[in-house]
């Protein structure tokens, strides 16, 4: 225990702490406080958003991509090791070579992701910490170009549009690699404003990582620096070179500095073409190009899965003018009002450095070493801004991507736009919200002059007033039209989060410890897709491993290789769309492996009183020979029999028709088709996965079962829910038993 002194040392310290925060606090101005609560707001509304609105993910399956990836990353990996399991568990834009399955994006987001998996167990905070940079970031930039009053106005701007709110809610890389941009560009421009070259040093990281991230976004972004930088370098050359001439060495600031940036940029172009050639066996291949080819920049046939297009300059005009078009008027903040406010900062702002002012005529941002504000700066910063508007917008023509986004080019409430907005341009947002911030500062200007004016005419309480009544509505309109534009995505991803939650109601119900479950594959045969919960450890050694429910022998391999586990099916009924509107009724059922040298199995069926007849039929899925008999006048309930031997499967109703099965895996079809006296049908139908192996047969039990009306299939719109009575009418029952035993 500690002793008095030390006791009271230990109190004086901590006055002296408390004292210092306190003077600290005071010393910080309202402005830099007022930007900390905003950047703190948003990462705490990020966090709600993404915990509630986006608790199952989003329609944007990309999500299970980048933490199945950082999953692997924290477990040391880059690569799923499934062996000849590959196709069974293949997550959604997994690449499958000899038996690993690694992303087709880069790791930079996901390792994002990691860190706060690591740190906390819950990779949203990262989602929370990279939507309060990017607010602090927009802050600082335009503090940095311009003023922190405009630095403040745009982050709530950035913040407030539906495209930041919706991204950053996401776990998709675009906020990611927008932060780690806005990091380069302030640390560029305050590197150039103060002459410092850790600043210069942290700026090549910042845009080494995002080109790691995501190449050609980070391209695009830095685009107008590069240009800027290459032009300061020249200069400082042909000074280097009159120095030298007379004599003088000095080593010019502007190649020390951005030369500095460039290295440890083109260090993280290296790592990223190191990674290239771990993953696909070349430099110059990506990830991406070694899933799909024909899926990168420019014109000529696309191509990714089995979607393709001839991608003209023609289709990428409409395609890209459609998708700024949407950014301006739905996806910034408060629609066309953001952009119009930023039309009016940007179109200010340029007609005052066309005469030689600053933008707002004042400010604390740009100030040089000695103190002054530098006019020229300011310019030249705003104009890269504007650049890097232009190279974002010129830039994604060349990328089919935003094409693929607007599944009705001339409808916004249709494909990916709909609930995400146009992400590929979400670098736009900067520049747009920054100069909406020069337009909120010069009316608040504005506003202060009318004052004084109103103030010689009237008294000053009614100057007061009427200035304040103007702010109260220009702020109550920005804010309903900012609600207003977020409202509709917002609605939509609601909707769909209802759909998931239906639909994952067993799975969250049930205790997973050693189990193997089936998952269908409503979407081909991709593991998270649309499942994006679902997902495997990196080992598949989980307490829980999902594999796709194939056909009869890939699902056999998968049994034979977890041969402890507890089997589970996972099922619906419906079918599964893209419309949050059609739900679907799931269940998760256990499952186990009847084996012996025969199998006896029995289907009871319920039967209406009005049904006369009923066709009993037994055929397996390779369509080798069939059985069947009539049953007429059924009474309440029919039974169907059969079996299954080495030899193949019999029914009992039709004891001298053999159907051979598939030795590797088959699946045996029992249908009971009801016949009412107008002809109409009803059909319970069973599939069963048998097979055969050294004289023994094995069936997976229970097997599929449906109920179908006016046919004998159906699919997973007539799968039979046991344990939901207001699935079918009353009078429908689906009982199904099995036993083993060793004799023929």
């Amino acid at each position: 225990m500690a002793s008095p002194p030390a006791l009271r040392r230990l109190r004086r310290s901590a006055r002296r702490l408390a004292s210092g925060a306190r003077v600290r606090l005071a010393e910080t101005d309202r402005l830099t406080l007022s930007a900390a609560l905003v950047a703190l707001a948003t990462g705490a509304l990020t966090f709600l958003v993404a915990a509630t609105l986006f608790r199952y993910h989003s329609v944007n399956h990309d999500e299970a991509v980048y933490l199945t990836q950082a999953a692997l990353l924290l477990s040391g990996q880059l690569e799923i090791h499934a062996g000849a399991l590959a196709d069974a568990v293949h997550p959604w834009f997994f690449i499958e070579d000899g038996g690993r399955l690694y992303p087709k994006y880069n790791p930079v987001p996901a390792a994002m992701y990691a860190a706060s998996m690591a740190l906390f167990g819950e990779p949203r905070v990262t989602l929370a910490a990279v939507a309060a940079g990017n607010a602090a970031l927009v802050y600082l930039l335009g503090s940095t170009i311009f003023d922190r009053r405009v630095g403040l106005a745009a982050a709530v701007c950035f913040v407030a549009s539906p495209l930041a709110l919706v991204t950053s809610s996401v776990f998709l890389p675009y906020a990611p690699t927008t932060l780690l941009n806005l990091l380069f560009a302030v640390a560029y421009l305050r590197g150039v404003r103060d002459r410092s070259l850790p600043l210069a040093g942290l700026a090549g990281v910042a845009i080494g990582l995002a080109f790691f991230a995501r190449p050609y976004t980070a391209v695009l972004f830095a685009a107008p620096f590069i240009l800027h930088a290459l032009w300061r370098v020249a200069g400082a050359v042909r000074e280097f070179g009159a120095a030298r001439e007379a004599g003088i060495w000095p080593f010019p600031g502007p190649i020390r500095r951005h030369g500095l940036t460039a290295l440890l940029g083109i260090l993280f172009v290296g790592v990223t073409l190191a990674y290239n050639l771990r993953m696909t066996g070349s430099p110059l291949t990506f990830p991406y190009e070694a899933f799909a080819p024909m899926d990168g920049p420019g014109f000529g046939e696309r191509r990714i899965l089995g979607h393709s297009e001839a991608y003209t300059p023609e289709l990428a005009l409409r395609s890209n003018g459609y998708a700024l078009w949407y950014l301006a008027t739905r996806w910034v903040v408060a629609g066309p009002l953001g952009t119009l406010l930023a039309l009016t900062g940007g179109g200010l702002a340029a007609r005052r450095w066309l005469s030689g002012r600053r933008a707002l005529g004042f400010g604390d941002g740009n100030v040089g070493r000695g103190g002054a504000p530098t006019r020229r700066f300011e310019r030249t910063a705003g104009l890269l801004l504007v650049g890097v508007a232009g190279s974002v917008a010129v830039g994604n023509l060349f990328f089919w991507g935003t094409n693929n986004l607007l599944a009705t080019l001339s409808d916004p409430t249709d494909g990916l736009v709909a609930g995400f907005g146009p992400f590929y341009h979400f670098d736009l947002l900067v520049p747009l919200s920054i100069f909406a911030g020069v337009a909120v500062v010069a009316g608040g200007r504005r506003l202060s002059r009318l004052r004084a004016r109103l103030a010689s005419r009237v008294t000053p309480g009614t100057a007061r007033a009427v200035v304040v009544a103007v702010a109260v509505l220009a702020v109550l309109g920005g804010a309903l039209g900012a609600a207003a534009a977020a409202e509709a995505p917002l609605d939509r991803h609601a909707s769909h989060a209802e759909k998931y939650e239906t639909a994952y109601a067993p799975i969250e119900a049930a205790e997973f410890d050693d189990d193997l479950v089936f998952v269908p594959t409503p979407y081909g045969e991709w593991l998270n897709h649309p499942f994006q919960a679902l997902r495997n450890d990196p080992g598949l050694d989980g307490p829980v491993v999902y594999a796709l429910d194939r056909d009869p022998a890939e699902d056999f391999a998968v049994i034979d290789a977890y041969p402890d586990r507890d089997l589970r099916r996972y099922a619906y009924r419906g079918e599964w769309t893209p419309d949050p509107n059609r739900h679907v009724a799931p269940k998760l059922e256990p499952l186990d492996v009847r084996e012996g040298a025969r199998i006896d199995a029995t289907a009871t069926v319920g039967v209406p009183d009005r049904v006369r007849r009923a066709v009993v039929r037994l055929e397996t899925a390779r369509g080798d020979g069939s059985a069947e008999y009539d049953v007429r006048d059924p009474d309440g309930s029919l039974t169907a029999d059969w079996s299954l031997t080495p030899a193949g499967a019999t029914l009992d109703g039709a004891p001298n028709q053999t159907v051979p099965i598939d030795p590797a895996g088959d699946e045996v079809i029992v249908t009971v088709t009801l016949v009412d006296p107008a002809g109409s049908t009803f059909t319970y139908r069973q599939e069963a996965t048998v097979r055969e192996s050294d004289g023994r047969v094995e069936a997976v039990w229970p097997p599929e079962r449906f109920v179908c009306r006016l046919t004998t299939e159906c699919g997973t719109e007539g799968t039979y829910l046991s344990d939901d009575p207001e699935a079918h009418p009353e009078w429908v029952a689906f009982e199904t038993d099995a036993e083993a035993s060793e004799e023929r």
